[in-house]
């Protein structure tokens, strides 16, 4: 407990916030920790890159309708369009009939024309053929871009494309942990080549793509079938239930609260080379409760017994007794001077 205490306060100073002695014990024997994309790997303010017109539709065009079926949603795709068309001062439509479809897009009517925007899945549901554009599609995606298509009365009328900037430690942090035989997995919602590429410039060894937000439990379970202990870090409220599924929920400190309380671990500032801090953490407190454990028994475990026998004097069973909880409590405070920072930062 002593060794957890310090190792807690320290934790604190660092940024790194415990819920439980469970999760710090537990983080050091992860060798698989899964990043959620969007706020987590990167900053998760996405700007609009990209605007491809199709047919009879214009720039413009494309952007009113998404804009206008996107006005009032909080998600930050959706923001990052918006900003754009009142940089361009286009005046939206009234929007009837909304209707979102989780991880897939939203569909709504914009005056009096039926508007769907979203990906893949989406325009594939509405029976809405992409085939003229799947090329722009793919090179957006092979470039780390979110491709949204914009289709209006069944027809498709273009693509927005969004990229996300990475966190300025994503790199190096993921590197770290790949550098010590942790395996990296991103789990998002994009598709598969957007996933890969932005994997591939992160350098994580592993991607789920495609994944719902109702599924993500469904996969941290399926992880943990495959490869035992299993850490989730993550910033959202769709992330909730899988940071708690995970052995070890590690939430971004300036992601929502759901996300938060979900968590065994918060990472104040929200940067991932916290997540190393954590585990080096947990491998400094494990020793010092095992160094811990070998002075109890050391000087409880010798003297008493031969104070009990006569073959010590009492008062120095008693003085053994005592020497050991001073010695574990010393042995515990020793940690402030443990290395928990990742090297690349000093």
């Amino acid at each position: 407990p002593t060794a957890l205490m310090v190792g807690s306060g320290i934790g604190a100073e660092n940024g790194v916030l415990i819920r439980s002695g469970e999760a710090i014990q537990t983080m050091k024997d992860v060798h698989t920790i899964v990043f959620d994309k969007t706020g987590t790997i990167t900053k998760g303010r996405p700007e609009v890159t990209d605007i491809v017109k199709n047919g009879e539709f214009e720039e413009r065009d494309v952007l009113y309708f998404a804009a206008s079926v996107e006005h009032g949603s909080e998600h930050p795709l959706a923001q990052a369009i918006l900003e754009v068309a009142e940089k361009k001062r286009i005046k939206l439509g009234k929007v009837t009939n909304f209707e979102t479809s989780t991880g897939k897009g939203i569909i709504g009517k914009v005056v009096e024309k039926e508007v769907a925007v979203g990906n893949k899945k989406l325009m594939k549901e509405l029976n809405i053929d992409f085939t003229d554009l799947i090329k722009d599609v793919e090179r957006l995606e092979d470039e780390a871009k979110t491709a949204m298509m914009v289709a209006v009365d069944k027809k498709a009328a273009g693509i927005i494309a969004e990229a996300d900037t990475l966190k300025e430690d994503s790199i190096q942090a993921i590197n770290e942990l790949e550098r010590r035989g942790i395996k990296t997995v991103m789990i998002t919602g994009d598709n598969k080549r957007t996933g890969e590429a932005i994997a591939k410039k992160v350098g994580i060894s592993r991607v789920l793509a495609e994944v719902l937000p109702e599924d993500k439990v469904a996969e941290i379970k399926r992880l943990q079938d495959e490869v035992g202990l299993v850490a989730m870090v993550g910033d959202g409220i769709n992330d909730a239930p899988a940071l708690k599924q995970a052995n070890v929920g590690i939430a971004i400190g300036t992601g929502t609260d759901i996300a938060i309380e979900s968590s065994d671990i918060t990472l104040v500032r929200g940067d991932l080379s916290s997540v190393i801090v954590a585990l080096n953490l947990s491998q400094a407190v494990f020793r010092k409760i095992k160094q811990n454990y070998f002075w109890a028994w050391a000087y409880n475990g010798v003297a008493i017994p031969l104070a009990a026998i006569g073959l010590l004097h009492a008062m120095i069973g008693v003085a053994a007794m005592a020497l050991s909880s001073v010695t574990v409590i010393t042995n515990s405070l020793r940690l402030r001077k443990a290395k928990i920072k990742p090297k690349y930062l000093k």
